[in-house]
């Protein structure tokens, strides 16, 4: 099993900048992939950004240029700038490792 706990979510203004932080913990023998999930109240969850092995990352389109996907061992990191009203929503860290593994998830608001 692997265990994942976020952090970093909170309030910010439009324009303001966070930064999500997931830590995975547990029996980790060969991660494959590590990445962000939102889910907005009233929508389907949708992806946010990804990190593969090797480093190549991706992205929503509506995040491309403001949000940064990184990973340090078995923590990944999204960086968040620019935010916007539209990117409230719930945030729930994956990590891909025979099986997809979610996080708790962490409540981030944008105001107006």
């Amino acid at each position: 099993q692997v265990q994942l706990v976020e952090s970093g979510g909170g309030l910010v203004q439009a324009g303001g900048s966070l930064r999500l932080s997931c830590a995975a913990s547990g029996s980790i023998s060969s991660i494959n992939a590590m990445g962000w999930y939102r889910q907005a109240p009233g929508k389907q969850r949708e992806l946010v950004a990804t990190i593969i092995v090797g480093g190549r990352t991706n992205y929503a389109d509506s995040v491309k240029g403001r949000f940064t996907i990184s990973r340090a061992k078995n923590t990944v990191n999204l960086q968040m700038n620019g935010l916007k009203p539209e990117d409230t929503a719930v945030y729930y860290c994956t990590v891909v490792q025979g099986m997809v593994y979610w996080g708790q998830g962490t409540q981030v608001t944008v105001s107006s």
